[in-house]
């Protein structure tokens, strides 16, 4: 019983044991109790709300900042950035303008063509087969010259230009691996060599290289060279942003001044005397003196536009304005002009021609190696005595001579629409003043140099009234029904009076009626005119022996002088080669063209 007793009395601590529990309770109760040992509050909380609020308004700061950039800094360059990737710029192909003669006629145009690429890399039948095939479509081109083509490269060898639509249509047919036929555009001159000199030709890249195509390649080209239209997200054009005539590019050609008809008249009858006499070269203005307009420019021998690689490089040019040459007796009518103008001389002066004059110890002697005694003024134009016409220049002092010369603007370019004008040369006012024989030389129109354009010009101031007008061939921008839109301006002074113009035209009447220019003479019609036959000066001064150059200029008619012919013929082969009996029978066929041409009446 005590031992059970004792354990039945033993769980007691346990108990004891297990109500400690609230002790700790107890303290825990009695520290939070007293305020003094209570810690403080962490700032960790805070520091994280500031923080937070920190990067908040920093973010709306720069989004501000950034939305301030976009809208209103950036905003212009913005806008031309998402205009640029909205739309997108085409070039059409759109022709160059097309050039037609004063009659309407085309001189030059736009026309389809094909061209041939071969690549032999991808041939899958022998070189031999395929060049066989070929050669029976392109007639021009053997076998053997296609395999030599083919060797050259492995791949994009131009074969063959210009093919017409059927030959390419043959060469499709033949469905051969490694040909390639591309359609593409290329400028045509349907009049050939007829208007070579004047028109000129273009490169396989479309760029005018020589005459109107190089020096009007602005006005040429026409206005829209691009557009720019709207596109979706997906590149889509938007119809509503194609400009409204875009098909509808104004169809204005360039008109210009020469007639086709006396062109056609100029070049036959220059190329029989040039095969006569077997000259070098030779070359045919024709101006109208009212307004300097050229009704015909032709050049002997010439080029096909059509294939200019083909021709040697110095006939691409146009000499008329790019070579010079001392022009001779075709120039004393205006040394007549500037001695009457001067007051030096009248027209029924009289002066004595001995056959000889000497002049700072060189002896000059009239052409024909003889005198004529005492002549008048329009004797001296119709015997074309040299020695006649120093006595007469003589009569101007050096510096005003000279200064007279100067106002005719010999060494300034004409101001042609051509490229490659070149200017004229006069000695300098202290080589020419210095000796007696600068004078004399120049008298009968040596010792200086001029291109045929600038005589042209200066013979165009006596037929004229005494005005220096600008010879060109551009008439303007005309539509399809010959209506004019634009025309260009062009220049001209006056150098003369029209007094003596007149003047001069009517002593130049004499040397077709009674002296060296009968040749040019048309029955019922009154003409002025002037050889020429000068030396040719040599590359490294003086003159070159056995070469001569020979010219006829007139003027018509002489009641009421307008046009200005005038022949010139290079180095004429023979014994009896001088301005009488080659240029000026050139000269009679021209006018007799423009006669019938132009409708003018015989003189009354």
């Amino acid at each position: 019983m005590s031992k059970l007793r004792s354990q039945q009395r033993s769980p007691k601590p346990r108990q004891t044991r297990l109500r400690k529990k609230p002790v700790g309770r107890n303290k825990i109760t009695r520290r939070s109790s007293q305020p003094k040992n209570k810690k403080q509050p962490s700032p960790l909380p805070k520091f994280r709300l500031l923080l937070v609020w920190l990067v908040l308004a920093t973010g709306i700061l720069g989004l501000g900042w950034k939305t301030y950039q976009l809208q209103i800094i950036q905003a212009e360059e913005l806008q031309q950035k998402a205009r640029s990737q909205q739309t997108v710029n085409i070039r059409p192909y759109i022709p160059r303008r097309s050039i037609i003669d004063s009659q309407g006629n085309i001189l030059a145009t736009d026309r389809l063509e094909y061209i041939l690429y071969v690549h032999p890399i991808q041939f899958k039948e022998s070189q031999t087969t395929v060049a066989a095939k070929l050669s029976e479509i392109l007639e021009t081109k053997t076998p053997q010259e296609l395999i030599e083509r083919f060797k050259q490269r492995k791949t994009g060898i131009p074969i063959a230009r210009g093919l017409s639509e059927g030959v390419a249509r043959e060469i499709d047919a033949l469905s051969l691996d490694g040909i390639d036929v591309e359609e593409t555009y290329s400028r045509f001159y349907p009049q050939e060599k007829m208007m070579a000199d004047v028109v000129g030709f273009v490169d396989h890249e479309r760029s005018g290289q020589a005459g109107i195509e190089l020096s009007q390649e602005k006005l040429l080209k026409r206005d829209l060279e691009s557009l720019s239209v709207q596109r979706t997200a997906l590149g889509a054009i938007l119809p509503n942003s194609l400009p409204d005539d875009l098909l509808k590019s104004n169809d204005w050609r360039v008109q210009l001044t020469v007639d086709m008809r006396l062109q056609r008249a100029a070049r036959r009858a220059l190329q029989q005397q040039l095969q006569k006499f077997n000259a070098k070269r030779g070359a045919v203005i024709v101006m109208d003196a009212t307004d300097g307009s050229l009704l015909s420019l032709v050049c002997e021998p010439t080029f096909d536009p059509n294939e200019f690689y083909e021709s040697p490089l110095q006939l691409l040019k146009n000499w008329t304005v790019s070579d010079l040459y001392e022009p001779g007796s075709t120039f004393k009518p205006i040394n007549v002009a500037l001695a009457l103008e001067a007051g030096v001389i009248q027209a029924n002066t009289v002066f004595h021609d001995s056959g000889l004059v000497k002049v700072d110890g060189w002896p000059i002697r009239n052409a024909t190696l003889r005198g004529n005694g005492s002549i008048n003024i329009a004797e001296i134009l119709q015997t074309s005595s040299n020695v006649a016409m120093v006595h007469m220049m003589r009569r101007l002092k050096k510096e005003d001579y000279y200064n007279r010369l100067k106002q005719l603007d010999i060494n300034q370019k004409t101001g042609i629409d051509l490229p490659g004008e070149v200017r004229g040369r006069l000695k300098s006012k202290e080589v020419f003043t210095k000796r007696s024989i600068e004078v004399a030389t120049a008298s009968f129109g040596q010792g200086f140099s001029l291109t045929p354009m600038k005589l042209v010009q200066l013979q165009g101031a006596l037929a004229n009234g005494g005005k220096l007008v600008t010879p060109h061939l551009v008439k303007g921008l005309v539509d399809v029904e010959g209506t004019l839109h634009w025309q260009p301006k062009y220049q001209s002074q006056e150098i003369i009076s029209p007094k003596v113009s007149q003047q001069v035209v009517e002593l130049m009447e004499t040397v077709v009626d009674k002296g060296s220019g009968k040749a040019a003479k048309t029955a019922g019609y009154r003409i002025g005119g002037k050889t020429g036959t000068a030396q040719k000066a040599g590359p490294r001064g003086g003159y070159l022996p056995n070469a001569k150059i020979t010219s006829f200029v007139s003027i018509l008619p002489v009641e009421s002088p307008r046009y200005v012919v005038l022949v010139v013929v290079d180095e004429p082969q023979g014994a009896n080669t001088y301005g009488s009996t080659v240029a000026a029978p050139v000269a009679k066929l021209v006018m007799d063209a423009l006669i019938s041409l132009k409708g003018i009446p015989p003189s009354q």
